[in-house]
């Protein structure tokens, strides 16, 4: 299981041949590479994956190749459906092992189990603003991604042009890296086709956001290798891999972020003591160094983050999968959590 999903394999990849599975996307929801949380947000789940599925197709209609096979117990595409999907059919690929030896990841040992067709363990990810909570704040000054600024402000930024970086998939703390190691951790898979996929990605899916009333500030893109065909992954430009604005307030899973950095700021602080710490003695896992557990969501916060991801994919996919209210007002009632 994922921490927000859980998977399942249909039918098992080999070395020389893709599978079948499916995600069940649960109500379940992470922050700060937690896991899951002590609580669940009702209509979560139908969301992601509505709005997954509805990207894919997005995709797949301007030529991006994806590992997408279509939702529900059938596979079929969203718009046969009447009511909002769960469950997400697609190709399955190679995960081998990730051996963590000597404080070190050896990805020598996963590529050489992986075969003609596997995950590629990068996280591709996209940036067209620099909005608040965003690590790039914290990893390079605004001059060097062409904005004339001399320190990053308190609002969000719009970039000049979008950036692409990369970053760890499959370890225990994601880190971000320069593109000799990125391509080295790629293995076969060719660095600058994930680049230019990433923007591809980034520019549909800031399109579609942007006709639905919202703005795209980043998100990213997971990719498998498939003799010799990289595609899109995972799930694409949802609430939770992606982060979107409307008007001035942000409306994805940074919401919940920055409640939990206001309101349970010693867990926060933990978390953050914890991965210092795991980086310290060289070990992988930082939760078993951590002495204090998150406290679950207020009822009202949880209602209102569940109104807020259901009134947005109805509002990002133009359908009425979701008895939510208009997302103006489900907007408003997260401004002051």
């Amino acid at each position: 299981m994922t921490s927000v999903k859980e998977f399942r394999v249909e039918r098992e990849p080999t070395a020389t041949a893709t599978g079948r599975g499916r995600f069940d996307f649960t109500d379940d929801y992470s922050v700060f590479d937690w896991g899951a949380m002590p609580d669940r947000i009702p209509e979560k789940g139908r969301s992601l994956c509505t709005m997954g599925a509805f990207n894919f197709e997005l995709l797949e209609s301007e030529g991006v190749a994806t590992h997408y096979r279509g939702v529900g117990p059938d596979a079929v595409p969203l718009g046969a459906l009447d009511d909002a999907p769960r469950e997400l059919a697609i190709e399955l690929v190679r995960v081998p092992d990730l051996p963590f030896e000597d404080e070190a990841y050896d990805y020598d040992a996963f590529h050489g189990a992986a075969g003609s067709n596997y995950l590629i363990p990068l996280e591709i990810v996209f940036r067209n603003t620099v909005p608040v909570g965003s690590s790039l704040r914290t990893r390079g000054e605004p001059e060097e991604y062409g904005l004339d600024l001399s320190a990053w402000p308190e609002g969000p930024v719009d970039l000049p042009e979008p950036v692409v970086e990369f970053s760890t998939k499959y370890e225990e703390q994601d880190r971000y890296l320069d593109r000799a190691a990125a391509d080295r951790i790629a293995g076969a898979a060719d660095l600058d086709a994930l680049d230019t996929l990433a923007r591809e990605v980034n520019r549909i899916v800031t399109e579609r956001a942007a006709e639905a009333g919202f703005v795209h500030e980043d998100g990213k893109i997971e990719c498998c290798y498939v003799d010799g065909t990289v595609k899109v992954a995972d799930v694409v430009g949802t609430f939770d891999e992606n982060r979107f604005a409307y008007g001035d307030q942000e409306v994805s899973k940074e919401v919940v972020r920055q409640y939990y950095k206001r309101a349970d700021p010693e867990w926060v602080e933990a978390v953050s003591e914890a991965k210092a710490e795991a980086d310290r003695r060289g070990v992988a896992d930082w939760r078993g160094l951590c002495a204090v557990d998150p406290d679950p969501l207020p009822s009202s916060v949880v209602t209102a983050v569940s109104e807020l991801y259901a009134a947005g994919a109805n509002a990002y996919t133009g359908g009425a999968w979701f008895d939510a209210p208009p997302v103006d007002d489900a907007v408003d009632a997260v401004r002051d959590l």
